[in-house]
C-alpha cells in the first residue's frame, strides 16, 4: 500500500512543472514576447462596427481596438458614451466571434475637466480595457493622471503627424516626464515618418514608455499625397528593426494595425501584415 500511495504521489509533485511546459510549448512566438497583434477598428471605418469585428475574426486575430467614435447602428456615436446596452451587444459581438480581449480604446477626449475625463475611464472599466488613448493637453495632464491612478488605467498620447502638438517624441517625453507610469505613449509610426522623424530612433527615444502602437508602414519617406500604407516590412518604416528595438526594451504591449489605404478592399493587404508580424516574432524568439 505504501508503495502505491507514492507511484501516485510522483506524477501529483510532477503535475505543475508538466503543466508549465505543456503551456509554454502552447505559446506563440508573440505570445513569448509578451505582444499582442490587434486591428484598430478605424481600419475598417467605411464598414459598422459589426462588420470590422468579422474582418478581424477573418484575419484570425483575438485582440481589437476600439476607435473614438464607431460606426454603430447607422449611427457615429463617441465610443464612451455608448449605453450599457449597446456594450453588452459588442461584447457579445466580440465574444462570438472569438474576440479576446479590447486591447485599447482611443483616440478619446481626455479634458481638465474631471467630471467630462471621468466619464471616459468610467467607459474603460465597463467596457474591460485597461489602456486609453488619447491626446490630452498638456493643462489637462494633472487630473489625467489622478484618474490613471485611480482607475489603474494605463493613458497611451498619441502622435498625430506634425504640426500636431505630441508629433514629436521628444514632446512626450517632456509632458509624462516625472509622472506616473501609467502614463506613456501610443506611438504611431506611420505619422513619425509623415513628420519626417525615424521610427527606429523615436522608438528608442521613448524607451519604457511605450504603452502600445498603431504600427504602420509607409511607401515612401517623401512627404505629399502618394505617401499611404503598404503591408508591413515592404515599405521604408524599418518594421523588423522597430519590433528587434521593442523586444531590446522589454516592450510588453499591443501593436495595432491602423491601415489607412484601400479602405474597401483592405483585408488582403492586412493579412501580409499577419504574416509579417508572426514570421518576424518567430525570428526574435529564436535562440
Amino acid at each position: 500500500m505504501k508503495c502505491f500511495i507514492i507511484l501516485l504521489a510522483v506524477p501529483f509533485f510532477l503535475l505543475p512543472a508538466a503543466l508549465a511546459q505543456e503551456a509554454a510549448a502552447d505559446q506563440s512566438p508573440a505570445d513569448k514576447l509578451g505582444w499582442q497583434l490587434a486591428i484598430h477598428v478605424y481600419t475598417f471605418r467605411k464598414f459598422s462596427l459589426n462588420e470590422g469585428i468579422q474582418k478581424t475574426s477573418s484575419l484570425g486575430l483575438k485582440y481589437l481596438s476600439l476607435s473614438g467614435s464607431v460606426n454603430w447602428n447607422g449611427k457615429s456615436p463617441r465610443v464612451h458614451t455608448l449605453s450599457d446596452q449597446d456594450l453588452k451587444s459588442v461584447h457579445k459581438l466580440l465574444k462570438d466571434a472569438g474576440i479576446v480581449k479590447l486591447v485599447n480604446v482611443g483616440i478619446v477626449p481626455l479634458p481638465g475637466d474631471e467630471a467630462q475625463s471621468r466619464q471616459v475611464f468610467e467607459f474603460a472599466k465597463r467596457a474591460g480595457t485597461d489602456v486609453l488613448v488619447a491626446e490630452p493637453e498638456e493643462a489637462a495632464l494633472d487630473t489625467v493622471e489622478k484618474l490613471a491612478k485611480e482607475y489603474n488605467i494605463k493613458v497611451a498620447i498619441h502622435n498625430h503627424p506634425k504640426p500636431s502638438h505630441y508629433w514629436n517624441p521628444d514632446t512626450v517625453l517632456k509632458a509624462v516626464q516625472g509622472r506616473s507610469p501609467l502614463l506613456g505613449a501610443c506611438a504611431d509610426t506611420g505619422h513619425w515618418i509623415r513628420s519626417g522623424l525615424d521610427p527606429v530612433e523615436s522608438i528608442k527615444k521613448l524607451e519604457g514608455r511605450v504603452i502600445c502602437l498603431h504600427f504602420k508602414d509607409l511607401n515612401e519617406k517623401k512627404e505629399g499625397s502618394r505617401q499611404h500604407d503598404v503591408p508591413w516590412g515592404t515599405g521604408v518604416g524599418k518594421s523588423k528593426a522597430i519590433m528587434a528595438e521593442l523586444k531590446r526594451q522589454g516592450f510588453r504591449g499591443a501593436f495595432c494595425v491602423e491601415y489607412e489605404y484601400n479602405w474597401d478592399n483592405s483585408v488582403p493587404e492586412i493579412a501580409e501584415c499577419v504574416k509579417f508580424f508572426n514570421a518576424t516574432c518567430a525570428e526574435l524568439v529564436r535562440p
